[in-house]
């Protein structure tokens, strides 16, 4: 049987009046980052932890500009979600997919070292950012998860207890990026192979209708990041659930 859910127009963008800064004349300014450490996600992902002295700081779901300069002076930038909580550390922390045939990926996870130096730009936009005054639903698969991880890492440094909750999508338990960082506020969806007595499958209806339909006082704000066509999907499914279109924030990878 197919399943026929209504058309989904996503909102063009909005911020919260006093709550989200939308600009900061520091985010313009190129500076230097230096890569001090690597971690190992997945076979395909990794997190590269930098030092950058003068980071202005940033809001969960923010992301960056990052430039590379090769000898010959052709420049490459990418713009890239922030995994790291927001604290005072003077460190950030990207996670990257490794993508085929990509230039600035596959420097990454091919060729950079600690030691090597980069430049970021931002934080930029505020219309995704979650300042952690409202309850969160969060929804991401693959490396959409990144921006979404910064949300719940940013909620337990802070022991905050608004409302949050997180369904990440992957393809196998060994594609699920930050899998030893879930706890009880975390649902996987395993699209391909899961762990036995684990439902095999993608997003469904019956995944969010519960959540929507359990939403704390004031409902929920609900953010989705990944893959054009995810984002579509999961945002037409929250849709039908029952969740106003006006709080859903959409960010879309590709």
């Amino acid at each position: 049987m197919t399943e026929t859910l209504p058309a989904f127009t996503p909102p063009t963008g909005f911020a919260v009046p006093g709550r989200i800064p939308v600009s900061d004349p520091a985010a313009s300014v190129w500076q230097t980052a230096t890569l001090t450490g690597i971690r190992r996600e997945t076979p395909n992902a990794s997190t590269f932890r930098f030092a950058v002295p003068a980071w202005s700081g940033h809001l969960p779901g923010q992301h960056l500009a990052l430039r590379l300069t090769a000898s010959d002076g052709y420049t490459a930038q990418r713009h890239y979600s922030i995994a790291s909580a927001p604290d005072d550390s003077g460190y950030i922390e990207l996670t990257l997919d490794h993508v085929a045939g990509g230039e600035v990926s596959g420097w990454f996870h091919t060729v950079a070292e600690p030691g090597d130096e980069v430049e970021v730009r931002g934080p930029l936009s505020g219309f995704f950012a979650w300042p952690g005054d409202r309850p969160a639903l969060l929804i991401g698969a693959g490396s959409g998860v990144v921006p979404l991880m910064s949300m719940l890492r940013h909620r337990r440094a802070r022991g905050l207890s608004v409302p949050l909750r997180l369904l990440v999508s992957a393809r196998s338990p060994e594609e699920l990026i930050y899998a030893d960082e879930y706890g009880a506020e975390t649902t996987p969806v395993f699209t391909r192979s899961a762990p036995e007595g684990t439902a095999v499958g993608r997003l469904a209806a019956g995944h969010l209708a519960r959540l929507v339909a359990e939403s704390p006082t004031g409902g929920w704000e609900a953010y989705v990041c990944g893959s054009n066509g995810f984002a579509e999907h999961a945002s037409r499914l929250l849709v039908a659930a029952g969740q106003p279109v006006e709080r859903i924030r959409v960010e879309r990878f590709g």
